[in-house]
């Protein structure tokens, strides 16, 4: 287990790629503290399967918006497995809603940033503190940061796209002491988030046009996320894996 004896911290982590990100870093040996912020009953069943696999996990409810909520699901961690940190995925985020430019407003911009990026750094600001060299943090970006997003996901791409430089400079920054800091791109993946977003024909011609022709899982997506993590991947610092089927190469 290349992860066994460690602590992480999964933002986002009770459902879709939370969930798959949660349940493969407990696989893996590290014991997880898994935030959600509103989906309580789908938290607890990934903890039910996280301690079906074997992990030790504990649930953190909070918005990773909010700095007092972020303060608190570290000092949550560090109460429960000591004061190391060994992996932060930042993984919280949501497009919110699609809306063309005409039908956005300032309190739409800011909270789909927010929620994207905010989350991001308010995460990272709390937990590198306590992340020791050989430590890693793995954001969450998306394609879309690559390529602007579809219809009515402007801000989406936009907050997105600001992930993988913040990944960056992090990596920069957070370097010196040991620390990678890394994201993934992910493509068109089977979840909730597009259950809710992305219409089924679309979900169709994007498959169609990946070369792999299918959508990824979110399993496919925590095993690149585990990867970037663990010793494996000790030289990889400041890189934006894409995981999208080949739809897109950047």
């Amino acid at each position: 287990m290349s992860l066994q004896g460690k602590v992480a911290i999964v933002t986002g982590g009770g459902r879709d790629i939370g969930r798959a990100v949660s349940i493969k870093l407990a696989q893996e040996g590290a014991k997880v503290a898994i935030n959600y912020m509103s989906s309580a009953a789908a938290a607890e069943e990934t903890a039910s399967m996280v301690r079906a696999a074997g992990g030790e996990c504990l649930l953190v409810q909070g918005d990773m918006t909010r700095a007092a909520d972020v303060d608190a699901l570290v000092d949550a961690t560090r109460q429960a497995w000591g004061d190391e940190i060994h992996v932060l995925a930042n993984v919280a985020g949501g497009l919110v809603a699609r809306k063309t430019l005409s039908d956005m407003d300032e309190a739409f911009f800011d909270h789909v940033m927010a929620l994207n990026l905010k989350s991001t750094f308010l995460a990272t600001r709390a937990v590198a503190p306590f992340v020791p060299a050989g430590g890693a943090i793995v954001n969450v970006a998306s394609i879309a940061g690559r390529d602007g997003g579809g219809p009515g996901a402007s801000i989406y791409a936009t907050s997105k796209g600001a992930v993988i430089t913040f990944t960056r400079a992090m990596a920069k920054e957070l370097g010196p002491r040991g620390v990678r800091v890394n994201s993934v791109c992910p493509g068109m993946i089977s979840t909730t988030f597009h259950d809710t977003f992305s219409k089924d024909e679309v979900r169709k011609a994007v498959a169609a046009a990946t070369p792999l022709r299918r959508e990824g899982q979110a399993e496919e997506v925590a095993a690149l996320v585990s990867y970037l993590a663990s010793d494996g991947a000790s030289f990889i610092n400041g890189a934006n894996l894409d995981i999208n089927g080949g739809l897109l190469f950047s």
